[in-house]
């Protein structure tokens, strides 16, 4: 079991978009294994690669009540969003100590590619859904705090800074 390291906020890497994974290969398989070792020990509910300095388009979400379904991703895009939303609070270990309630469509159709390299279309629902859209936002240099406010935005990032120098 690898448990890697997250990025900070500030890490110039957690902002941008990070290029597709060309084919699925032993390493991508390591690295998947390493990102829901890591995901288990948060614990959480996704982890996209670039939150632990991997600039790859991987990602992994297991919303599972039961744990063991993780459900790994490289290359995810989100075909059709449903017109319902659905609020959630959101947090990410990059920003540790701070959440923010987030709306997000209530279900999507993503399309990826699978663990045996092929392209697999999925519908996800819920907790899964939005887990999903936070990992792919990820991939695309969005953190959770970028759909708020500018303000509110400022005071996350702050109050997290504030709660880390204190240890």
């Amino acid at each position: 079991m690898t448990v890697r390291p997250f990025i900070p906020y500030t890490d110039r890497r957690l902002h941008l978009r990070v290029e597709p994974v060309a084919a699925i290969t032993e390493t991508v398989q390591m690295i998947w294994d390493d990102m829901i070792d890591t995901m288990e020990a948060m614990p959480g509910v996704g982890l996209a690669a670039p939150q632990i300095g991997i600039m790859q388009r991987l990602a992994v979400v297991d919303a599972s009540d039961k744990r063991g379904q993780a459900v790994r991703m490289a290359n995810p895009e989100v075909l059709h969003s449903s017109v319902k939303l659905r609020s959630h609070d959101e947090a990410s270990p990059n920003l540790p100590g701070v959440f923010a309630r987030i709306e997000r469509p209530r279900a999507v159709t993503v399309q990826f590619l699978n663990v045996e390299g092929k392209l697999e279309e999925r519908d996800f629902v819920g907790l899964w859904a939005t887990s999903v859209q936070h990992q792919i936002d990820h991939l695309n240099g969005v953190v959770y705090v970028d759909h708020l406010t500018p303000l509110r935005r400022k005071m996350l990032v702050q109050k997290s800074a504030k709660l880390a120098r204190r240890g």
